[in-house]
């Protein structure tokens, strides 16, 4: 979602949101003008003008026309995409992506006990992933910082899960990305897998794990229960 998202509004929009967010229009509204956002980006107004039209179409900003100018403010959206291009640039200069994501256990749906014993699923998972998996996952909500730190996974390189197809219907794809799971008394568990399936009923604030054993069992986690997801780079 994240390249359509990038795609509609082009590296140009974005890089007038990147100055946006420079004078201060993360934190709060801002107020701007065509002529200087123009004149910092080397082009016309009319282009200034139609950039800030884009933003606002994607929903990345809010914004108010007033006489001498507008008041704009980035949105969670835009944020968002700020935060994908900063993971970015961070793994061009570092060798070692982290993305520490926190939150607290919280009770399922059901449904991944259903997905992931599916054989389609199942299939892959035991060997692309190198274990077998229990047949559920474990769910974490994410703090709000944390769910703008979950953008930072689409800049690492995830294991695709193909979609397939039965009898009766077809199943989208999923990705993994590797991870360890630590609990508030310093207990840790590896390997663990965050899995994003395109269709889901979570928002994202909800984060999906998927690990060889019953990680409430081996965590000893009970709902509202504190921890820290820390996914990596898979080598």
């Amino acid at each position: 979602m994240s390249g359509i998202a990038r795609l509609e509004i082009g590296h140009d929009a974005l890089a007038t949101l990147k100055l946006l967010a420079l004078d201060g229009a993360l934190s709060g509204e801002v107020k701007a003008s065509c002529a200087n956002l123009a004149a910092r980006l080397d082009a016309s107004n009319q282009t200034a003008s139609r950039r800030l039209q884009r933003l606002e179409e994607a929903d990345f900003i809010d914004r108010e026309i007033v006489s001498d100018g507008q008041w704009i403010s980035i949105t969670d959206a835009g944020e968002r995409a700020l935060r994908r291009e900063f993971a970015d640039y961070r793994r061009i200069f570092e060798q070692d992506t982290q993305i520490d994501l926190a939150g607290t256990v919280t009770g399922g749906m059901g449904e991944g006990r259903h997905y992931i014993s599916l054989p389609g699923y199942h299939e892959q998972f035991v060997s692309r992933l190198g274990y077998e998996p229990f047949p559920g996952t474990l769910n974490v909500s994410l703090t709000d910082e944390s769910v703008r730190a979950r953008s930072g996974l689409h800049a690492l390189d995830p294991i695709a899960i193909d979609g397939w197809e039965d009898d009766e219907r077809t199943y989208g794809p999923a990705v993994c990305y590797s991870a360890s799971i630590e609990t508030a008394d310093g207990e840790s568990y590896a390997p663990v897998h965050v899995v994003a399936p395109e269709r889901t009923h979570h928002d994202e604030d909800q984060l999906e794990l998927i690990a060889a054993t019953k990680l409430r069992d081996e965590l000893r986690l009970e709902d509202g229960d504190l921890v820290t997801v820390h996914v990596v780079e898979d080598n």
